[in-house]
């Protein structure tokens, strides 16, 4: 699996804990939206898209299956909103 794509759009700075949203193109053919920047106290994290089932818990809309994806999505999401970060400040 190769993430071919990532893009993220910086929220504005009254958003709270929320930082950014981001999408991700997995081997040019399929997307993944709505994948978001959280500031957290140990630093930023990414949480997956998600919807509030019926008895009002978060569950995941799609998500990685191993902790190396994950990690890989991450670390690219996280690199493209700090770049993003840097780019609107100059």
């Amino acid at each position: 699996m190769n993430i071919t794509d990532v893009r993220v759009k910086l929220l504005k700075k009254d958003e709270g804990k929320l930082k950014a949203v981001a999408s991700i193109i997995i081997d040019g053919v399929f997307v993944v939206h709505d994948i978001k920047v959280i500031e957290g106290g140990e630093g930023c994290f990414i949480v997956m898209p998600s919807r509030k089932a019926p008895d009002g818990e978060y569950r995941d809309i799609a998500h990685p299956l191993c902790t190396e994806v994950r990690e890989q999505i991450k670390a690219l999401i996280l690199d493209a909103y700090r770049k993003e970060l840097q780019s609107s400040r100059t």
